[in-house]
């Protein structure tokens, strides 16, 4: 598979130790007990505090990836791959003594966050988070479907697919893509698109972060930024089984201008007992979301607690939706909802979401329907790594708990639920909910499995890039 745009560099050429790496490099390696090491060795999730690298590269740009590739061949030191360091598994930590995750050097893009909007394409660095790209798009009056969590890292979400807030009406944030600059793990640089290298290019959307190179810069195409109608709803929880049914026949095949969230989430934070509350978006005039939104409340044969809505423009639905991001320590997995429940499979639902309020330290915890369908099913299940474009909907079950607890209980409780749901929707899975229990690739990827695998062979033939269960 040789590259576009560079050859590789000559075998065992590069740096071979950490001195020579710093030498090598524009951006700044760091070890343990440099000045900036605690900050940059931690994630956004505190259970991965116990973070220790043997070191972290973070790059200014594709030159000093390609020298952090060739330190890690020569040393044969193991490489973890960071954005914006949301992983579920804390894989991009680098690993920690007494882990199966082997010590790594971190290779962290996150310092390419540059937002460069030029006409109906907007080009990105990996690093960006996500309010900053929200904020630079809407004020060149453009706009893409990405995520909501503020501080999420571009690169990560799009790898792994891109399930988000405009999700129906703009597709997958990989959908989005139009181009990237990928190194490979012999230090080619790629520069890849639908004409350009096309198997590079088809695993950058939604095959996984860390599958076949470090990404360094992403393109996509924009739409015009919309009006946005945020509205959100909630309902007493003896209604959630029938707001579960209700909801599950209207917000997957509704009008694609219209995306929502479902969650039933306890425990301590939810002094009155656990809530059902349902969140979405519209791009559309406002008689239509109207007519639509009281439909699905009508079917619910409930009275709304509280509903709110309010008329927004993009970049303030996208600030309004990110709220104050705080880290918390977090256990989280999910499932792919493939059909509909039936009511015996929406009752387990609602029990096992009840149940998050016995779990002795569970500050919240429960399970997030996010609808799908619209343009998203409008692509081929094989056009893209991500094969589930006739799914009704993701499911992510999390469990928040104090900073420092044994992440155990809320561990079991996470796939526990998952597990009361296998008989609904089997082994399903989405990639950027990895969860270290799930030992088989096809649960996130299915039939495009084999395809991915080959592509990730061929790129990095000596598993230079291979997570713990990564394809």
């Amino acid at each position: 598979m040789p590259s576009t745009t560079a050859s590789a560099p000559p075998t065992g050429s590069g740096p071979d130790s950490w001195d020579a790496l710093a030498a090598a490099t524009t951006g700044a390696v760091l070890r343990s007990g440099a000045r900036g090491w605690n900050a940059a060795r931690v994630l956004e999730n505190p259970r991965f505090d116990d973070a220790d690298p043997q070191g972290i590269l973070r790059v200014a740009n594709a030159d000093d990836v390609v020298a952090g590739l060739a330190f890690a061949r020569n040393t044969r030191t193991p490489v973890a791959l960071r954005a914006g360091g949301h992983s579920y598994t804390g894989w991009s930590a680098g690993g920690a003594a007494g882990t199966d995750v082997p010590r790594s050097l971190v290779i962290s893009t996150a310092g390419l966050d540059d937002v460069q909007v030029s006409g109906e394409s907007v080009t990105i660095g990996p690093g960006a988070q996500l309010a900053d790209v929200y904020a630079a798009l809407a004020k060149a009056g453009r706009a893409i479907g990405s995520g909501s969590c503020p501080t999420v890292g571009i690169g990560g979400l799009t790898l792994g697919g891109g399930v988000g807030v405009l999700v129906r009406s703009f597709g997958l944030t990989s959908d989005q893509l139009t181009g990237a600059t990928i190194v490979t793990a012999d230090g080619a640089v790629h520069e890849v698109s639908s004409s350009r290298e096309p198997d590079l290019f088809w695993a950058c959307r939604g095959g996984g972060g860390g599958t076949v190179g470090v990404v360094t810069s992403l393109t996509f195409r924009t739409q015009p930024a919309p009006p946005v109608l945020l509205f959100s709803i909630s309902f007493p929880w003896s209604a959630a089984a029938a707001v579960v049914r209700a909801w599950q026949d209207w917000a997957p095949t509704a009008d694609r201008q219209l995306w929502s969230t479902l969650k039933l989430l306890g425990g301590a934070r939810h002094t009155g007992g656990p809530s059902v509350t349902v969140t979405g978006v519209w791009t559309g005039a406002k008689s239509g979301a109207d007519a639509s939104v009281d439909g699905f409340i009508a079917a619910t044969g409930a009275t709304p607690t509280r509903h709110t809505a309010d008329e927004l423009t993009y970049g303030q639905a996208m600030q309004e939706l990110a709220g104050k991001p705080v880290r918390v320590s977090e256990a989280a997995t999910s499932s792919i909802g493939t059909t509909a429940l039936t009511d015996a499979q929406v009752a387990v639902l609602v029990q096992q979401a009840e149940r998050s309020g016995s779990v002795a330290g569970m500050a919240e915890g429960g399970v997030s329907l996010d609808a799908l369908g619209g343009v998203v099913a409008d692509v081929g299940r094989t056009d893209t790594p991500f094969p589930w474009r006739s799914a009704l909907y993701t499911v992510q079950y999390t469990a928040v708990f104090a900073n420092g607890a044994d992440p155990a209980p809320f561990d079991q409780y996470v796939r526990g639920f998952r597990a009361a749901m296998r008989p609904a929707w089997g082994d399903a899975a989405y990639a950027n909910y990895c969860d270290a229990a799930i030992t088989d690739p096809s649960a996130y990827f299915d039939v495009n499995t084999s395809r991915l695998h080959r592509i990730a062979e061929q790129a990095d033939p000596d598993g230079v890039f291979a997570q713990p269960h990564w394809v």
